[in-house]
């Protein structure tokens, strides 16, 4: 049974572009990508199941993922849209394009390959583990709680965005269903969902500094996405965290050519 997805829907005219979040983050991390893409075309923005404001279920298979989606498409009367996914969504997205590809306008996957990695996020949860533990009252608290797991000082600020204000407790509680995500960690890090190549107009956006797009995987990648066209930024991971403005000249300029 599909999960009826939070979003966040700027209206417009044309064909739709749908911003799909990686793990842990939210539709609240595109709110600045958002606000210049909304200028030209309609924008929806979804938080996936576990995460944002979106129902915490079981199960984080990419099958079940996609099925969201196409759900929440189905109730937005939306036939055909372009699918922007980062890192997991990204995966996500690859999964819409194989099992429903008529639904699919053209396919944006920013850092991932559609391929398993393994497993890396031992200390992230261990941070997000003691946050709950240690019921903070303010941000320098969850700060120093997550410290104590995650060095690196990004990568904390954006763990933090999963706090919220508890109005019984008085402290900040995760919104997250982290249950959930960690219990089912093995088909996150899994290949996306169905079968064969997706043979729509597609746009691949990787990380120069960033390991989950490396030249070894592109010949695999393209089995899968034979019309990939590959842009590299000098950044990480977070691409579009770190180089917003180049991150959305080459996305403009995409949808510009398949529109």
């Amino acid at each position: 049974m599909p999960v009826a997805l939070n979003h966040i829907d700027t209206g417009g005219e044309g064909v739709p572009l749908v911003v799909v979040h990686g793990l842990l983050g939210s539709a609240d991390n595109w709110r600045s990508h958002i606000k210049k893409w909304r200028e030209s075309r309609r924008v929806i923005a979804v938080d996936l199941r576990n995460h944002g404001r979106s129902p915490h279920v079981e199960g984080m298979g990419y099958e079940a993922m996609a099925e969201d989606l196409l759900a929440l498409l189905d109730r937005l009367d939306v036939q055909k849209a372009h699918l922007l996914g980062h890192s997991m969504g990204g995966k996500v997205v690859i999964s819409v394009a194989r099992l429903a590809p008529s639904r699919v306008a053209s396919l944006i996957v920013a850092d991932i390959a559609p391929r398993a990695y393994g497993h890396d996020h031992d200390s992230i949860f261990a941070g997000l583990r003691r946050l709950e533990r240690g019921a903070p009252t303010t941000r320098g608290e969850a700060d120093a709680l997550l410290a104590e797991h995650v060095d690196e000082r990004p990568t904390r600020l954006f763990l933090a965005t999963n706090l919220e204000r508890d109005e019984q407790a008085g402290g900040l509680r995760l919104r997250i269903g982290l249950d959930e995500i960690e219990g089912d960690y093995d088909a996150i890090m899994a290949e996306p969902a169905g079968e064969g190549a997706f043979t729509g107009p597609t746009l691949v956006v990787r990380g120069s500094r960033s390991r989950y797009v490396s030249d070894e995987m592109l010949p695999a990648l393209r089995e899968v996405l034979p019309e990939a066209e590959l842009v590299t930024l000098e950044a990480g991971h977070w691409l579009h965290a770190e180089q917003p403005e180049a991150f959305q000249a080459a996305v403009n300029r995409f949808l510009d050519e398949v529109s």
